[in-house]
């Protein structure tokens, strides 16, 4: 066969689209592979080294911290960037530099600093070198000295064993502090909040009588008298919480005394079998998904914008499933076939293709501005000057991307209705059925697969945005989360967190770039599963769907 007919055949066309599946898979699987080994490394408890450094100044200094980055380039480079180069290297000789992680940031006032290999020594990795996650500051790394516990101070070899009973104690304590703030204190001021909305509403309206106005004051009274009572509780808690404290030497010999209360976990890890490293690295994976972020974000864990991520997406789907469906049933089955209605899938079509930023601004120009502040002065004019719905928040956020992905699931909709066979219509109808229980009980279950189809595609396009978010109600931390137990419960008004968000926060915006790289790829790598388990919840509900309506099919 010459190469005229072999083309003639198809089979290089096959074998030419066989080749692009294959590289754009192993494209997607290197990408996911590298976010993956880039983010999960962040989790694993790696070794704390100590060492000499001999500055080209003269100086020698004693360095601890773990090994965070490495690279090699020639001695010109380093020379022309205007970094030392030890003495008799040749210009094309390549010289590795380190950096360390020797966190200390209240001490030093750098976390990271970079090395040149070459003048260092004494590389080595001692037993007895702690390691610190702290509230503030991030990491701390020392030898432990000391550990006072109700004034009796331990040392030796059962100080880290008085430091880690003492931790847990803290964390308890934490634990405890953080309920009550939560729970019983933001219940109240939650209740005072609603208690002078609902007097300034009365006064608004002229309804405030003395006998109301003596009952809402006594149950302010009420109400102060419990918080107060819940604060003598919480400066309780505090004041145990820094009870405690602990004493650990620096890498330059300095004494450093911290308070149990501001260390959330202290480890030894060079002294860690592989099996306890594993241990540490599941762990640390939990913290990360279920704590909430500190240190400008490049500390904690994501659990906020896991939360409010999943929770916009799930509002999102409940508004554009039923509108696509209701458009998509209009334009087939009810609208005359002419030009407008040609001109309207046209539009539809075009809709899908604009930026995503254009449908923020529209969003917070016409959802935020207009209707919410609408709302806010038909229904909230007691809350003025401050604005309830007219100010970003989840409800705009989740119709703002439910308008972006709308065209996404009018289409896969439509397709789907053009696809059931116009006898088993007329057959309903020849039965005595009418049009609408045709489309209920025929129509519609034979076009559920598309019509998830459709809602697949939208899941995976909202809940990777973040250009439209940051404008109608993604913010960088969140005080409070959306969902709590105080009526109504899901509070649509409140701004929140956001995968993607944090992404770019963190990448872009972070005053401590070295630390939050890691997080990016661990945050980035997170989205990615979210997504996927979205989408493939999506798609086990299409499969059954599909082949629960098999039948019907033929």
């Amino acid at each position: 066969m010459n190469l005229k007919t072999y083309f003639r055949t198809g089979e290089a066309y096959v074998w030419l689209n066989a080749g692009a599946v294959t590289l754009c898979l192993m494209m997607i699987v290197g990408i996911l592979g590298l976010i993956a080994v880039r983010g999960m490394s962040h989790f694993w408890p790696a070794n704390v080294m100590e060492a000499t450094y001999h500055s080209p100044d003269g100086t020698v200094q004693t360095l601890i911290g773990e090994l965070y980055d490495e690279k090699t380039d020639p001695a010109s480079r380093l020379t022309e960037a205007g970094l030392p180069v030890p003495e008799g290297i040749a210009p094309t000789e390549p010289v590795t530099r380190w950096s360390i992680k020797q966190g200390n940031k209240d001490i030093s006032g750098q976390d990271f600093v970079w090395v040149t290999r070459p003048f260092m020594s004494a590389v080595s990795y001692p037993n007895d070198l702690v390691r610190l996650e702290r509230l503030e500051y991030g990491n701390f790394y020392g030898r432990l000295q000391s550990v006072t516990v109700k004034g009796r101070t331990t040392t030796g070899n059962y100080a880290f064993a008085a430091l880690e009973q003492g931790i847990d104690r803290s964390n308890d304590l934490h634990a405890a502090m953080h309920a009550l703030e939560k729970g019983r204190m933001s219940t109240i001021n939650y209740e005072l909040e609603r208690l002078r909305l609902k007097e300034r509403k009365l006064q608004l309206e002229g309804k405030l009588s003395d006998a109301t106005q003596q009952q809402i004051s006594q149950q302010r009274t009420q109400l102060q008298s419990d918080f107060e009572k819940e604060r003598v509780k919480l400066e309780a808690l505090t004041a145990d919480l820094n009870r405690d404290s602990a004493t650990f030497t620096t890498a330059d010999g300095v004494s450093k005394t911290l308070a149990l209360g501001q260390i959330l976990h202290a480890s030894q890890p060079n002294t860690l079998s592989a099996l306890e490293k594993l241990g540490a690295f599941f762990s640390n994976i939990w913290h990360f998904l279920s704590e909430d972020p500190r240190e400008a974000n490049t500390e904690g864990g994501v659990f906020p914008a896991i939360f409010g991520t999943v929770l916009m997406v799930f509002l999102m789907t409940l508004i554009v499933t039923p509108l696509g469906v209701v458009a998509a049933i209009y334009l087939r089955e009810y609208a005359k076939q002419g030009l407008l209605t040609q001109i309207v899938r046209i539009a539809v079509n075009n809709l899908a293709g604009v930026p995503s930023i254009v449908y923020g601004v529209f969003g917070l120009g016409f959802f935020v501005y207009v209707v919410g502040g609408s709302i806010d002065q038909l229904f909230y004019p007691e809350s003025a000057p401050q604005p309830v719905f007219g100010t970003p928040g989840l409800l705009w956020a989740s119709i703002t991307l439910a308008l972006l992905t709308l065209p996404v699931v009018i289409v896969a909709t439509e397709e789907g209705l053009s696809r059931i066979p116009r006898s088993l219509k007329e057959g309903s109808l020849a039965l005595g059925a009418t049009k609408v229980e045709t489309l209920w009980k025929v129509v519609l279950p034979m076009a559920a697969p598309s019509i998830m189809t459709g809602v697949i595609l939208a899941i995976a396009r909202a809940a990777g945005e973040v250009a439209p978010l940051m404008l109608v109600g993604v913010v960088k931390l969140a005080p409070e989360l959306p969902l709590d137990f105080n009526a109504p419960f899901l509070h649509m008004d409140r701004k929140f967190m956001h995968l993607g968000f944090h992404i770019y926060d963190v990448g872009f915006q972070s005053p401590n770039v070295e630390a939050a790289r890691p997080l990016v790829y661990a945050t980035a790598l997170l989205l990615v599963l979210v997504v996927a388990i979205l989408n493939l919840s999506a798609i086990a509900l299409r499969n059954r769907l599909r082949e629960r309506y098999k039948a019907l099919e033929h």
